[in-house]
């Protein structure tokens, strides 16, 4: 006579756990909520891991070194970079030609705004600060290789240009709109308070 077969538990935690487990040794990833791409009910969430490894901006904000305007100025600072950078490139004459090559393809108005909104930022930021913030966020230099990149390399200089570089976070989170002058409003509270103990 055949035995019968104990039905084993479900378990619905095992069936959908999509994380991954085995990572690379010098993996350097944040968990962030994302939308879920099976979801049958819209605006369901899951957790994600993402890779801040070539990231600085990532992996500040995910030390809690830059508040939300930061971030999404930086981003959106990056957003119009690639955006520019797309457009028509320049015709190589030492190239072969190649039949069936596409095009010069036309500027969009897309990456003419693009780059208006980064040569307004570039204004505001100056020369110094947008050395540093092209640095930073286009070739993804931590500050220690922004120290090295000028020959300045100690841990006062990095200090400085963290502190430098938040700075010009600031004022991309004014020129992008994420976030009112709050340089300017600390500036007017420090002469108003100035004045008050003057009369």
């Amino acid at each position: 006579m055949a035995r019968p077969r104990r039905s084993k538990p479900h378990r619905m935690s095992k069936t959908h756990d999509r994380r991954a487990h085995d990572l690379p040794r010098n993996a350097d990833v944040i968990p962030v909520e994302i939308d879920d791409p099976l979801a049958l009910e819209p605006g369901d969430k899951i957790v994600a891991l993402r890779s801040v490894r070539s990231d600085p901006l990532g992996r500040l904000h995910a030390h809690k070194q830059l508040d939300d305007a930061q971030y999404r100025a930086g981003r959106a600072f990056q957003n119009d970079w690639e955006r520019a950078e797309r457009g028509p490139q320049a015709i190589d004459p030492s190239r072969e030609h190649v039949d069936g090559a596409r095009g010069r393809e036309p500027v969009t108005e897309g990456q003419r705004q693009a780059v208006l909104r980064l040569n307004g930022a570039e204004r505001e930021l100056g020369a110094d600060g947008a050395a540093i913030t092209h640095d930073v966020l286009v070739h993804g230099l931590t500050m220690e290789q922004v120290g090295h990149k000028r020959g300045l390399a100690s841990q006062r200089w990095n200090d400085y240009f963290a502190r430098r570089f938040k700075e010009c976070l600031d004022r991309l989170a004014v020129v992008y709109g994420f976030s009112t002058d709050r340089i300017a409003r600390k500036c007017d509270g420090a002469v108003r308070s100035g004045r008050r103990g003057e009369s």
